[in-house]
């Protein structure tokens, strides 16, 4: 019969009552052409709001099949809903009533041809379908809108072999394991016949990879309100194991009311005073398993569930759902029992007066927003339980259509055509099955992330594709998930525990700098030279080049004292030129002075060799011309000492010393004490000179590019001799300092040279200590204060006479009479100056 196109827009419904077999409203039925489908749904006595979606995403397929002038031109559908409330039999009761007449409830005779269903969908338990399979006679197509056993839409008749589904989803979860590293894992599931079949069958082939279990739990069965303390108590107990257990992972095989389970575990564990820290662990969810909760629980928290990981079949969201969703309200949708239900439940209000409860509840408008539910309440997304639901439906009725077209009969022949049935949906996915009834398609792993509002998303992270064998079917996206707040998601290395079988061991961190990131390392390893660990310890990173450049704040720092000690330097070595004809200036020796000076720039000067990026040249420089350099500063000092003590011991009548003192002397001290410290360099330059090096190993994030000394010995040579020479002018200085004042630089010699050494004796072990280009740091520091030490001490008293008291820069001044032996050499030697 021609489908009459002026109903398309509104399809008239029947909601029929019947309170004394089911305990709340039992279906909608949209009839025409007396063609029927028939569901079977899950819900409690009292309507979980979640579970609304399924009802929808069935009346929106049916809408849209029905305004399909393309599919099935000649029909319309109209399906019943009925209650099983989870329990036997009520789901044996509404598999019989399929069968029966409309207004008799006698199974298996049926006179009524308007009544007479072409298929049946299946609710999403495990145990449903069992019972279903077991009561509904086998001439019936039967589908099951949940995807463990068919994968979307599985057809019973086509494969009796759930196993083979299961077996899908399982390898799914030992892949997502095995990527993971989860060899030590918790294991729940529910206490009942699927539960055993799962422990039996399913956790040895986890096993057989490796994986341990440090206890294999069971859901506490729900039980009436006489059992409910037995409830409690086999709930706490599983809740202590769970809590006890050192196994991070734990994989949850449930069905679709498990997470109403789940959800009373932290109430149960508050109750017993048990320490539940659910939010260190991460919950590996079954496909099957939906977010679903007894309207009690609505204000509980949903943060266990923040991080866990679930498989859902691969799905997508049909074109127009959410808008047919947030079209659904109560003033216009009156044929639908459900919606007032929904409604009720959904914003806690009621549309009776008379059940008002005006403490908790206010009057329901009708103008409340759907889309303004939390997650916990009601999801706007088709989730994938829905999304099976709607391709269920649109399998029959294109199996339906085919029939029709190839002129068929309705009846044994559906089987047929159901089996070979591919079709693109309205969300541009191709359905199709394999030989077996099975749809070709895979799984989504979800990650389900949680919000303070009660709400929650469940993101897609990953894929396996069950096509394709062991690891390589899993595509994941390891930096898109979101982990449990307090999970340890570190990288370990195993250590076998005494007394246990092999695949139970320890876990244990990978120290600093190794990595573990294969699966069940015995040992962690340390990264190529020029990569560093990640922050996981699970891979390694690329190592930066680093050295002190004059773009770093310490190199700019550094070299900025240095220009700054040379300018100061000059200024001094200018004020002494100027005055050179004074006689502060010509005593002691005025080309040691000058010499001396100069050095002393140069040494400032010498530091910027240190910064910037090393090269062959500049690191052939900067050790040997630092050595010299130094060696020159402190042979003059050790030459003005030696001068000064000279002086004094000449003052004796008959001394041989006088013909020492002068520049002869101090020249000799100078030279010979330079080619020493030439020579040594000029060793070390020929045999093992420095070179540029990356130093890959010293710093864990970062290659130092660094100038190598080649010799290490030939260094501390070239800083011994220095030291040498310092202490024996400190020595000389430290034994004059007491000889007359007039022109004695004795006491300012010793304060300088004991700077000096200070320095020094403390760069040795601060050197050694340091790393990377902290140690070149570390010797520039050194040169610019021992160099500013001498500068300071030896020259700053003599600048301050020079510019601020050229009163006291007079030879009368400086020649004292106080001891007359020493009046004769003093004035010779400021004349011979």
């Amino acid at each position: 019969m021609p489908r009459d196109d002026s109903t398309r827009s509104h399809i008239p419904t029947y909601m029929p009552t019947y309170l004394d077999k089911f305990p709340w409203p039992v279906g909608m039925q949209l009839i025409s052409l007396n063609m029927h489908c028939y569901t079977i749904c899950n819900s409690p006595y009292r309507p979980m709001t979640q579970l609304y979606q399924h009802i929808l995403a069935l009346a929106f397929a049916v809408r849209e099949i029905n305004e399909n002038p393309h599919l099935l031109p000649n029909i319309t559908l109209g399906f019943h809903i009925y209650n099983s409330h989870f329990i036997a039999r009520w789901t044996y009761q509404a598999s019989l009533a399929v069968l029966s007449r409309k207004s008799r409830f006698v199974p298996n005779y049926n006179y009524e041809a308007e009544n007479i269903p072409i298929a049946v969908i299946g609710g999403s338990n495990s145990d449903l379908r069992l019972q279903m399979h077991n009561s509904l006679p086998l001439f019936f197509s039967i589908l099951s809108h949940h995807l463990l056993s068919l994968l979307l839409a599985h057809l019973w008749l086509f494969s009796h072999d759930w196993k083979q589904y299961g077996t899908h989803q399982y390898s799914g979860i030992l892949q997502l394991l095995l990527h993971f590293n989860w060899m030590w894992i918790g294991v729940l599931s529910k206490n009942d016949d699927t539960g055993e079949q799962f422990v039996q069958n399913v956790l040895p082939m986890f096993a057989q990879r490796g994986i341990c279990f440090d206890f294999i739990g069971r859901f506490p069965k729900l039980k009436f309100s006489g059992e409910l303390s037995e409830m409690v108590a086999d709930g706490s107990e599983t809740i202590r194991v769970i809590m006890g257990s050192t196994a991070n992972v734990v994989v949850v095989n449930g069905e679709i009311d498990t997470i109403m389970v789940l959800r009373m575990m932290p109430k149960v564990a508050e109750i017993h005073d048990i320490l539940m820290n659910a939010t260190s662990k991460v919950w590996i969810m079954t496909a099957q398993m939906e977010f679903t909760s007894f309207p009690f629980q609505r204000s509980w928290e949903i943060d266990f569930l923040h991080g866990a990981l679930s498989l859902a079949v691969s799905s997508k969201e049909p074109a127009g759902f959410q808008k047919f969703v947030q079209m659904r309200n109560p003033a216009s949708e009156r044929d639908d029992s459900f919606l007032r239900v929904f409604w009720e439940q959904a914003f806690i209000c009621s549309f009776s007066n008379a059940s008002l409860n005006k403490e908790l509840e206010e009057s329901c408008t009708g103008e409340e927003k759907v889309d303004s539910l939390p997650g916990s309440v009601f999801e706007m997304s088709m989730t994938a339980q829905s999304y099976s639901v709607y391709n269920a439906l649109y399998t029959v009725a294109h199996a339906l259509h085919a029939m029709q077209c190839s002129r068929f009969k309705i009846g044994a022949m559906l089987q047929h055509f159901l089996r070979s049935v591919s079709f693109n949906n309205s969300a541009g996915e191709e359905i199709s099955f394999d030989q077996k009834g099975a749809l070709v398609a895979g799984f989504d792993i979800i990650n389900w992330v949680t919000f303070p509002n009660e709400s929650f998303l469940r993101v897609k992270v990953g894929k396996v594709d069950p096509q394709i064998l062991q690891e390589r079917g899993l595509r994941i996206h390891d930096d898109a998930i979101i982990w449990p707040s307090n999970f340890n998601q570190v990288s370990y290395s195993r250590t076998k525990k005494e007394g246990k079988p092999a695949c139970c061991y320890d876990c244990l961190p990978c120290p600093e700098g190794k990595i573990s990131n294969q699966k069940d390392m015995d040992v962690c390893f340390e990264c190529p030279g020029n990569q560093y660990p990640n922050h996981f310890q699970d891979g390694c990173l690329p190592k930066q080049i680093t050295f002190l450049s004059y773009g770093e704040p310490l190199g700019i720092i550094l070299s900025s004292l240095a220009l700054s000690f040379s300018l100061l330097t000059a200024l001094v070595l200018g004020i002494f030129l100027k005055h050179m004809d004074t006689p502060i200036v010509k005593a002691n020796n005025r080309n040691l002075t000058y010499t001396l000076l100069v050095s002393l720039l140069l040494s400032f000067l010498c530091v910027l060799l240190f910064v910037g990026q090393p090269g062959a040249l500049t690191c052939l420089l900067r050790q040997s011309a630092f050595g010299m350099i130094f060696s020159v500063a402190v042979s003059c000092i050790l030459a003005k000492t030696i001068i000064v003590v000279l002086a004094f011991m000449a003052t004796k009548p008959g001394s041989k010393m006088r013909r020492w003192v002068g520049k002869p002397l101090s020249n000799s001290i100078v030279l010979s004490c330079f080619l020493i410290q030439a020579t040594i360099c000029t060793v070390w330059l020929a045999t093992s000179p420095p070179f540029p090096d990356l130093d890959m190993h010293t710093m864990i994030q970062e290659m130092v590019l660094l100038c190598n000394e080649g010799s290490v010995l030939m260094f501390y040579f070239v800083l011994g001799y220095m030291g040498f020479l310092a202490s024996v002018s400190f020595i000389v200085a430290f034994l004059a300092r007491r000889l007359p004042d007039s022109f004695n630089e004795a006491k300012f010699i010793t304060f300088s040279m004991l700077v000096f050494c200070s320095v020094w004796l403390s760069f040795v072990p601060t050197y050694l200590s340091t790393k990377g280009k902290y140690m070149v740091a570390v010797e520039i520091f050194s040169i610019l204060a021992s160099s500013s030490g001498l500068l300071g001490c030896i020259f700053f008293p003599k600048c301050y006479i020079i510019l601020l008291r050229p009163e006291l820069n007079t030879k009368g001044q400086l020649i004292r009479t106080t001891k007359n032996q020493s009046s004769s050499i003093q004035k010779s030697f400021i004349s011979n100056e």
